[in-house]
């Protein structure tokens, strides 16, 4: 394809209450796989919504050709759906079936089209996928959504849109909640789709394997060649040029201000002289009187053209100013929770998952684990029955699905609840920390995007009285930007109480200093030296 896939013209939006999202953005997109990458609330996913077409434009267009599909950040399935119902596939499997059976009619043989061996490519696919499905076992595809993983929902939700032959595919953090192995198939299928590929990940192998970073920034985008290491070398180089350009501009208006100090000095010592001359009457009047008209207007062009040069200084600083990042990342602050060698947290013996698995695990002191295993294993279950039995000293933990807020309760209200005994002004200076700044710590819980309620939730956590010493974390990355997460990682690497963390991200887990790995398996946990 030689034109865009994806044309933005003059688009304009603002949220009901008016607070506006973009105003006339312009651009183009495609073909081939694009990461849009923006710091959390930038509008990558109300970007996403308005080309599906579900939110609509104040002012302005997007033209998406062909046929579009969007694996969104929350896929809104229901329990209870079975899997064919989520692929779409229910109606069409009916009407195989009644043909099969000889009773079907000419509207189900209509239904089904072309597609006589849809049930053999969704297990197919479903398998490309490492869903675990057995070729030909099309029975599993009855399978409801309660028995899988919060990874295995994201992987059927992609192959629902595959399964539509899109021409143009929106990807909204792919890769939550997926294991290593999941992740690696997931690249490999999206890596092979034809078409146009607009990711927002903060997944950085996935945004890696790209041919172009989108930055979506300020209300505007700008695209870089290259994958997303391209773009940091590029965007670092920049960054460099800017600060030193800064350097410059300052130097600049320093010399500037001192040659305006060292001008007037030189004006008020002529005007001294011209006074003294004067008042001595030393030449004649006409002539004195000359000399001081000229004096001064040749003062005003010396003052002015000093002056000038001073304004035109600080304006190129401030211009250079505005070219150096200043990007708003959270800054996490742990309370004092420091745990001692040997001192006991948590223990679980002989414990039985509802999902099988029987466990034994005993944490001591401010050991970090990671808990790896494959999707559907049981982790998250893991961590629910540990929060069941409750540790021996005190622990917050961080759900996947984020469900601890009272979603008709503020930013604000949510975390007061948790501490109950500090000050508002406390709260709100905490908040701010998070990104919560004035009204934005007053917004319904409800009404928070992803990634804005992955912050207002470690909020929660890390604000609540009293301080936890143990941190149950279920894929703390999910939907954090990539600023934002490395000030998280920082924060977690400097804290002092017990980690047990689910994550699929080895790199987050190097970072934050994990002292064992520990894989959950159908017999068990075991203890893992590798990633998983």
């Amino acid at each position: 394809m030689s034109m865009p896939v994806i044309s933005i013209s003059d688009l304009t939006f603002a949220w009901i209450d008016g607070t506006p999202v973009f105003d006339g953005l312009d651009a183009q997109l495609g073909p081939g796989h694009i990461g849009l990458v923006g710091a959390n609330g930038a509008g990558k996913s109300t970007l996403f919504r308005l080309l599906t077409g579900e939110l609509r434009p104040v002012r302005g267009s997007v033209t998406v050709p062909g046929r579009l599909g969007y694996l969104r950040q929350d896929l809104g399935l229901a329990t209870g759906q079975r899997v064919d119902e989520v692929l779409g596939l229910a109606a069409t499997r009916k009407a195989l079936h009644r043909i099969e059976s000889g009773a079907g009619t000419e509207a189900d043989f209509e239904l089904v089209g072309g597609s006589w061996d849809i049930e053999e490519r969704a297990i197919a696919l479903l398998g490309r996928l490492g869903l675990h499905y057995v070729a030909g076992d099309v029975a599993q595809l009855d399978r409801r959504l309660e028995t899988l993983s919060g990874g295995e929902t994201v992987l059927l939700g992609l192959v629902a849109e595959l399964l539509r032959e899109p021409d143009v595919l929106l990807l909204d953090e792919p890769t939550n909640n997926l294991d290593q192995v999941a992740r690696a198939r997931l690249y490999e299928v999206v890596g092979q789709f034809p078409g146009t590929v607009l990711t927002v990940s903060h997944d950085r192998d996935l945004l890696d394997r790209v041919d172009t970073i989108a930055e979506l920034r300020n209300g505007e985008i700008r695209s870089f060649g290259g994958n997303f290491t391209e773009y940091e070398r590029i965007l670092a180089a920049e960054q460099e040029a800017a600060r030193a350009a800064v350097r410059e501009a300052r130097s600049d208006m320093r010399k500037q201000s001192r040659e305006l100090v060292e001008a007037r000095i030189k004006l008020d010592r002529r005007q001294r002289y011209g006074q003294k001359m004067w008042d001595q009457k030393r030449e004649p009047k006409i002539t004195m009187g000359n000399r001081k008209r000229e004096a001064q207007v040749s003062a005003g062009k010396l003052r002015n053209n000093h002056i000038g040069k001073v304004e035109e200084a600080k304006d190129h600083l401030s211009e250079m100013q505005e070219r150096v990042r200043d990007d708003r990342e959270i800054r996490v602050e742990l309370p004092g929770t420091r745990l001692y060698p040997g001192q006991d947290v948590l223990e679980l013996t002989e414990a039985r998952l509802p999902c099988g698995p029987m466990v034994t695990l005993k944490v001591t002191g401010p050991e970090r684990i990671a808990l790896t295993g494959r999707n559907g294993v049981g982790k998250t279950t893991l961590l629910h029955r540990i929060a069941a039995q409750p540790p021996a000293v005190a622990w917050r933990m961080l759900p996947q699905r984020l469900d601890i807020f009272d979603e008709s309760r503020s930013v604000f209200e949510n975390v007061a609840a948790a501490a109950p005994h500090a000050v508002p002004e406390r709260i709100r200076a905490q908040l701010a920390r998070f990104l919560f700044r004035g009204a934005d710590a007053d917004v319904p819980a409800g009404a928070l995007s992803g990634g804005e309620r992955l912050r207002a939730a470690l909020a929660m956590l890390l604000l609540a009285e009293p301080a936890p010493k143990l941190l149950l974390l279920d894929e703390p990355t999910n939907n954090l930007d990539l600023p934002s997460l490395a000030h998280l990682t920082e924060a977690l690497a400097g804290f002092e109480g017990a980690l047990v963390v689910v994550s699929h991200d080895p790199r987050f887990l190097a970072d934050i200093g994990v002292t064992r790995r520990l894989e959950l398996t159908a017999d068990g946990l075991v203890e893992s030296p590798g990633e998983q």
